[in-house]
């Protein structure tokens, strides 16, 4: 037996992944259900049958996330612990990006802050903004609670309808301050021109931008400089443009590894080789 298996159970969608040996990431995996127990042991199912992997193949199982507090029996007899999920965060990242010292921008419901440093993994704290922020103003605003729905309107959009630039108020140029920064979001929406398209645009760029901004005034004494960002928001096409724009503004980096969305499911897994 040598494969470990990491799961991610959040409210409604469960992330699961396996380490072979310690370093191999085996055929990473979400599930979408009801609930979170539901959504756990279908996604644990869902896996082994997909992959062909027998009950006894498995050495452990780690559980993190906000819905594996409702777990209080092994996963089908198997070997089970639970993970602190921002020690999850951490090594998750850490592996996925090769960094040592970074933080970690997990982009959930909300969004958590964690430093990393070596070994050293602590929560610094975190901004009530997120996919959940995405979600409910989508819902409010263009009576959609589809997030792909969400993201094919935005591809259409126009920020320039819904933001205002700095070129927009001033003349000149501003020491440290490309024109096409944003001044104030949703600033422009007075004007009237925005349609559901720009608006959708407007509340993905907003969500992005605020995080991104928390992320590096959070560390504007410490001297971070790469930010690994996860989860489900590192999927949104948006981040390709406005974490770029932001590294410039701020001299920073970001990184979206390749397993983003699983990375704390990942550092479950990896927990397992830590003690």
């Amino acid at each position: 037996m040598s494969l470990v298996i990491g799961i991610d159970v959040g409210g409604s969608t469960t992330k699961i992944v396996g380490i072979k040996d310690g370093t191999c990431i085996q055929f990473p995996m979400n599930i979408t259900a009801a609930d979170p127990i539901t959504s756990l042991f279908g996604a644990f199912g869902k896996y082994l049958y997909d992959n062909n992997i027998a009950l006894e193949e498995v050495e452990h199982v780690m559980l993190t996330g906000v819905g594996a507090s409702g777990v209080a029996t092994p996963i089908y007899g198997l070997p089970t612990t639970h993970v602190d999920e921002f020690q999850a965060d951490g090594l998750g990242a850490r592996f996925s990006s090769s960094l040592e010292r970074l933080i970690v921008v997990s982009m959930g419901t909300g969004t958590t802050l964690v430093r990393v440093n070596g070994d050293a993994i602590d929560h610094i704290g975190g901004i009530s903004m997120g996919g959940g922020t995405l979600q409910g103003l989508s819902h409010l605003l263009l009576k959609t609670n589809d997030i792909s729905e969400v993201v094919e309107m935005a591809s259409h959009g126009d920020i320039a309808h819904i933001n205002l630039q700095i070129q927009d108020i001033s003349k000149g140029a501003i020491e440290g301050l490309p024109m096409h920064a944003t001044a104030s979001l949703f600033g422009k929406v007075v004007s009237g021109n925005a349609n559901n398209n720009d608006i959708a645009k407007g509340i993905i760029c907003m969500v992005l931008e605020t995080i991104g901004s928390c992320a590096v005034l959070s560390q504007i004494n410490d001297g971070i400089k790469d930010f690994v960002l996860i989860g489900n928001l590192t999927q949104l096409p948006e981040c390709q443009v406005i974490f770029p724009m932001m590294e410039n503004l701020y001299g920073v980096r970001f990184h979206i590894p390749e397993h983003a969305r699983y990375c704390t499911a990942l550092g479950a897994a990896l927990s397992y080789y830590q003690s």
